[in-house]
């Protein structure tokens, strides 16, 4: 297989982290070292809870501190802007049984040309997604950073409008979208992580912003426009994978 050849630097991976102290040292363990990953980016998100300092007690982990909490996409905007490679993947820092192969099988569809973006289909993702097959809202994504579109306008995004609007900009330009399953990772529920009430106040917050950004009636558009664009991940990774690893430079350390 052939890598793009804007492609050939390796993966920037950008982590947006909000009091994610409890978990967010499982999700670096899993990316750092990673063969195909060049830099990690971990963009603390105004944490009150330790976040930045278990990230800063870790090697290899390039932080960046705001002052202010400003939502999901702000913090996204920040690490990509800060980013050294065009390919660039998205993974929140709640992730619990992540493990290298879930990335490479992540990577794989972008970096060997089989699809233009790839976004993960979780074990818990909510049981409607896995029965169509795509979670339109995952947050675990691989992509040229050109397929984010403008990045400062993203600044003016609602906090967690990242991914209808990175939807909306695939759906315009029809582009290739592999679904790549993890049936081992989950992401914590929010009630989980906060309590019933909060965890409840959280969701109602995140679908608020998603409206905000495109209206409900679109938002179900995408699910199937997207799944109309899906295209099949690459069926046996092995040797695609071992010729992108000796092209791809490791991660700073």
């Amino acid at each position: 297989m052939t890598m793009p050849s804007d492609l050939t630097g390796g993966v920037s991976c950008v982590i947006p982290a909000y009091n994610e102290a409890p978990r967010i040292a499982r999700v670096l363990a899993a990316v750092l070292g990673h063969p195909l990953v060049a830099e990690v980016i971990v963009v603390d998100d105004g944490s009150t809870d330790g976040t930045a300092e278990v990230v800063a007690g870790i090697g290899g982990v390039r932080l960046i501190r705001l002052a202010q909490n400003g939502g999901k996409t702000a913090a996204v905007a920040e690490g990509v802007m800060a980013a050294h490679h065009d390919a660039v993947m998205l993974l929140d820092s709640d992730l619990l049984g992540l493990d290298a192969q879930h990335l490479s099988a992540l990577i794989a569809p972008v970096l060997t040309g089989a699809a233009d973006v790839s976004i993960s289909l979780r074990r818990n993702a909510p049981w409607v997604w896995r029965l169509i097959g795509l979670d339109y809202i995952s947050g675990e994504r691989v992509l040229s950073r050109q397929y984010l579109g403008d990045l400062e306008a993203l600044r003016s995004l609602p906090r967690f409008g990242l991914e209808v609007h990175m939807n909306r900009f695939w759906i315009a330009r029809r582009l290739r979208v592999a679904v790549v399953r993890w049936p081992e990772v989950d992401s914590p529920f929010k009630s989980t992580k906060h309590g019933l009430w909060h965890g409840l106040w959280a969701d109602a917050r995140m679908l608020r912003d998603m409206f905000r950004t495109v209206p409900p009636h679109h938002a179900v558009a995408q699910i199937w426009a997207l799944r109309a664009q899906r295209v099949s991940p690459p069926s046996s990774l092995g040797a695609g994978l071992r010729s992108l690893s000796e092209s791809a430079p490791k991660a700073a350390r």
